[in-house]
């Protein structure tokens, strides 16, 4: 147990917590707009190798370069393959600013696939248009982000959690949390706040059981969400779950984003094509559960076709990548992609914006409905954002949020505030021998698998909504042994928090949307006359969790929803 832990008071202009993709963007990119401004990443492990990146990637999924596509191209494929909600100003943003974020991350040193010509050399995936941007040595991603953060003179506390956003007089003042090496407790004072803490990519449980096996890094636990709702701001259309195709057992992708423009092509036992498009949509979620219910699975990523020289690049990009372990794992089970397909099935559920559409609101600044408070990420209600969305609100975030801070001051957080939150952080280390978290999350992941995974029913979504809300007082039973513990046991809240979030926004909307994402087996078609609309919730004044329709924005870019429909469907 940790003894005579101190408190350490920290004052920064601006602080963003999380150090992955969107988090390094948003302090490089505060400190360019004012390099005089204090600026402070938070991170709960090393930003070095931090975040839904840690590792690397093997591509880029929205790649919107001149010639090639538009950014009005771009939102009209968003916008049809999310079913029509979303705000199209904030997509826009990524379609008009991930060129110019492209050409940075070039110039820092990042790798990018270019043809003979030396043109960017982009492939298709989606739909309709280019956008996927191979990255062969996407390895170096992380640590060419964590020099710029060096050179640009932004601070950096590593290993220290954050649990709560302060907030004061109505706006984001800071926040508080522990170092999760040796325990101390942690304040910090901010003008702004920058949650980049990624997708909630913890929520359900893997088939392998497995507690960290998950699709998402699974130190992103939807602690963003959770700290975002406590601050009283809004988070949208949470119901809209993240559902991936991925290797069976493996739990990383069978990337098709990679495989499928060489040539390759998702099939079904029988070797026949069901999907014309590998592009991650929700309708294309639907239609691999349908073939895997259908009696024609397995379902699986063909290779067999291509040849030896086109093989071998596909494995040099995928095994060097964002996931190494992929060849380890084929290795294994004695699979070559010359002879075997590679088996897929479907993941566990999240939250994530990058790859659905379920967030915290932000606008097409990163503002949150909370004053000086910002989002970006996987996190951020950006719908399909994926890296380059998350840079490019990770940019828009960092110089919004130096704008914003003109002319302030530092508010002094309310003491009972931070006795409560100290009381409530440090419970578990007063029952060492309590319930470890490994097994209060378990149990809380399984309920949400049971109840929460599509096709959902509304009598099983109350079920799992009740067990949600009784399952504070399990929380009250773990118990911590040291500061690493603490951390689990605080990420074990933070999903419980998603899981109640998730259960109520999927009974609020009463139709189904979003393919498998939002499939409701009593309430089985989409209704536009009632829920064309987002669905956001809050934390009211009394403490409550309340639902409500919000409006979509009237659109930039022409699309008719009511007539073009997304459908990758081969028949």
């Amino acid at each position: 147990m940790v003894t005579n832990t101190t408190t350490q008071w920290i004052k920064t202009d601006v602080l963003v917590i999380g150090g992955g993709t969107a988090g390094t963007m948003a302090a490089i990119k505060a400190k360019q707009a004012n390099p005089d401004a204090e600026v402070l990443i938070l991170e709960k492990a090393n930003i070095r190798r931090s975040g839904a990146i840690a590792m690397g990637m093997d591509g880029v999924n929205t790649a919107v370069i001149p010639g090639h596509s538009t950014a009005e191209k771009y939102v009209r494929e968003v916008t049809l393959a999310n079913d029509g909600i979303l705000n199209q100003k904030a997509v826009y943003q990524t379609g008009k600013l991930g060129y110019e974020v492209i050409q940075e991350l070039e110039s820092w040193g990042v790798k990018f696939q270019k043809d003979a010509q030396g043109n960017y050399d982009l492939k298709q995936v989606h739909r309709v248009g280019k956008y996927v941007l191979p990255m062969p040595e996407g390895k170096d991603l992380k640590p060419i982000l964590t020099r710029q953060v060096k050179r640009h003179k932004v601070k950096v506390t590593n290993r220290v959690m954050a649990t709560r956003v302060l907030v004061g007089e109505k706006r984001a003042i800071g926040a508080v949390g522990f170092d999760v090496r040796n325990g101390d407790f942690i304040i910090i004072q901010a003008k702004a706040v920058i949650l980049c803490t990624g997708a909630c990519g913890r929520l359900g449980l893997p088939a392998s059981g497995y507690l960290y096996g998950t699709y998402e890094n699974p130190t992103n636990a939807g602690d963003g969400y959770s700290m975002a709702y406590h601050a009283g701001a809004e988070l949208s259309n949470i119901e809209c779950f993240q559902i991936n195709p991925l290797i069976k057992d493996y739990n990383g992708p069978a990337c098709a984003y990679v495989a499928g423009p060489f040539g390759a092509h998702t099939a079904n036992a029988e070797g026949n094509r069901f999907i014309s498009c590998d592009y991650w949509s929700g309708q294309m979620m639907l239609e691999i559960w349908k073939e895997l219910n259908s009696g024609k699975g397995p379902v699986q990523l063909k290779m067999t076709h291509l040849d030896e020289d086109t093989i071998s690049e596909i494995e040099s990009i995928l095994w060097s990548n964002e996931r190494p372990s992929r060849e380890r794992f084929h290795q294994g089970r004695g699979e070559d992609y010359r002879t075997h397909g590679v088996e897929m099935n479907i993941s566990e559920i999240g939250l994530c914006s990058g790859h659905s559409a379920s967030g915290v609101w932000v606008n097409e600044k990163a503002q949150t409905t909370i004053p000086g408070l910002y989002a970006a990420g996987d996190m951020a209600s950006v719908p399909h954002n994926y890296m380059i969305g998350a840079f490019v609100f990770g940019r828009l975030a960092g110089t919004h949020a130096i704008e914003y801070i003109q002319n302030l001051d530092h508010i002094e957080p309310e003491k009972d505030f931070l006795e409560s939150e100290k009381s409530r952080i440090y419970a578990p280390l007063t029952r060492s021998n309590g319930i470890p978290h490994t097994q209060v999350e378990y149990k809380l992941r399984r309920l949400v698998n049971d109840y929460l995974q599509p096709p959902k029913v509304g009598n099983k979504i109350e079920i799992g909504l009740r067990n949600f809300v009784h399952y504070q007082e399990t929380l009250d039973f773990m118990g911590a042994r040291d500061p690493h513990e603490l951390m689990r046991c605080m990420e074990v809240h933070f999903i419980r928090d998603c899981a109640e979030m998730a259960a109520r926004a999927s009974l609020y909307r009463r139709e189904s949307r979003w393919g498998l994402y939002h499939y409701r087996l009593d309430y089985s078609e989409k209704n536009d006359d009632e829920w064309f609309c987002h669905v956001n919730l809050k934390k009211d004044e009394s403490g409550e969790m309340v639902l409500f329709k919000r409006p979509v924005e009237p659109y930039v870019v022409e699309v008719d929803v009511a007539k073009e429909v997304y459908n990758v469907t081969v028949r």
